[in-house]
């Protein structure tokens, strides 16, 4: 009987960690290794619909006790629906630290069970604590998404390795004949963010706000939310300069990616350490220079003063000058812009399969 791979998710949307899922289950279908995937919101739309998947029980709740009861209650279910493979060969690839219930089940049945964790800064510490103590008990590998950290949170006596997240080769076909444009007369800047605080939406105003006497320069904030109406209510009671413009979740980045000049990720460091940063890698591959956290997976991509600049986002005035110097230096621009797509081609899909596929096992038969 051929193994095969039981990949787990929890919040299925068009973030981070579900898009480099799906370029893991890419690689997967690519080498005609059998596969099963579960889904705790399989009604949501994210970057695992395009997969035939399974559902188990999860919803969220704009109450956060509700939603950890809700959470707590779906690994209940999950590890009963993944006990159904204990006859079967099959390994569990866990995405994210969150879905605990398949990473029981599997050390229970005795599977091979691996994480791919894109997130160091779960909140409450408690439950932090508790998944890594299941991680520890539970995993035979564990692959995290950039140096730092795995040298930040590395468990004991589990086989480790770093898979940088990519980019897809559909993805680079766009990128790689596109030509920064700089002018003197329009300057964009982009961030594309979850809506939360700790992703730095409210610097991100501030910083729009700090530079709205230079009429040329503007804003685009593309949040993770499915409508306007999300948008209106977080932001109600905050006075919106009108050199920004807001947009809920857009399937295809790209059109805005080609109209940027800088792209920002003002992730608050003390509150969410970035592990990776994939828009960062997205925009540089276009050839879009980024401001990120001095901290973090951000400062392992873009070396400060080469293909942008390291600077806390609690620096308003810092950041907010950088992007006016900018947008008035063509010279300046044009060079972070070269070593920033020079850059990008690191972060290959070809890279990544390879990363893969040596993290498997051999029973895979490469």
């Amino acid at each position: 009987m051929d193994k095969k791979i039981v990949f787990v998710h929890l919040l299925n949307d068009y973030s981070g960690s579900p898009k480099v899922l799906s370029q893991v289950i890419d690689v997967t279908k690519k080498h005609n290794i059998d596969y099963e995937l579960f889904i705790g919101n399989k009604k949501g739309e994210g970057f695992l619909s395009l997969f035939k998947s399974q559902s188990y029980f999860y919803k969220r709740s704009n109450y956060r006790i509700l939603t950890l009861f809700s959470y707590l209650f779906s690994q209940v279910v999950l590890f009963f629906k993944i006990l159904k493979y204990k006859d079967k060969d099959a390994y569990i690839y866990i995405n994210t630290m969150l879905p605990f219930g398949a990473a029981l089940a599997g050390k229970v049945m005795g599977k091979e069970v691996i994480y791919h964790i894109h997130e160091i800064s779960v909140t409450p510490n408690l439950l932090k604590g508790f998944l890594r103590f299941i991680i520890q008990k539970t995993a035979a590998k564990v692959f995290f998404v950039s140096k730092v950290f795995m040298e930040l949170e590395p468990f004991k006596n589990i086989e480790q390795r770093v898979i940088y997240n990519s980019l897809p080769d559909l993805f680079m076909q766009d990128a790689k004949p596109f030509q920064y444009k700089f002018d003197r007369e329009k300057f964009n800047v982009l961030m594309v963010c979850s809506m939360k605080r700790y992703k730095g939406v409210f610097e991100f105003i501030k910083i729009a706000s700090a530079c709205s006497k230079e009429k040329h320069i503007k804003f685009t904030l593309i949040l993770n939310v499915k409508t306007d109406d999300e948008i209106n209510r977080y932001f109600e009671e905050i006075k919106i300069p009108e050199n920004i413009t807001m947009l809920n979740v857009q399937k295809n980045t790209i059109f805005y990616y080609k109209r940027a000049n800088l792209l920002l990720n003002l992730a608050r460091a003390d509150e969410w350490v970035e592990t990776f940063g994939l828009t960062i890698i997205e925009a540089m591959a276009f050839g879009i220079p980024a401001i990120v956290p001095p901290v973090g997976g951000p400062a392992e991509i873009v070396t400060d003063n080469q293909e942008g600049y390291q600077i806390s986002s609690y620096n308003i005035q810092e950041i907010s000058q950088k992007i006016i110097s900018l947008s008035k230096d063509r010279e300046k621009c044009m060079q972070l812009s070269q070593a920033a797509k020079k850059r990008s081609s690191f972060f290959s899909e070809e890279k990544f399969e390879e990363e893969i596929l040596s993290g498997l096992s051999d029973d895979f038969g490469r």
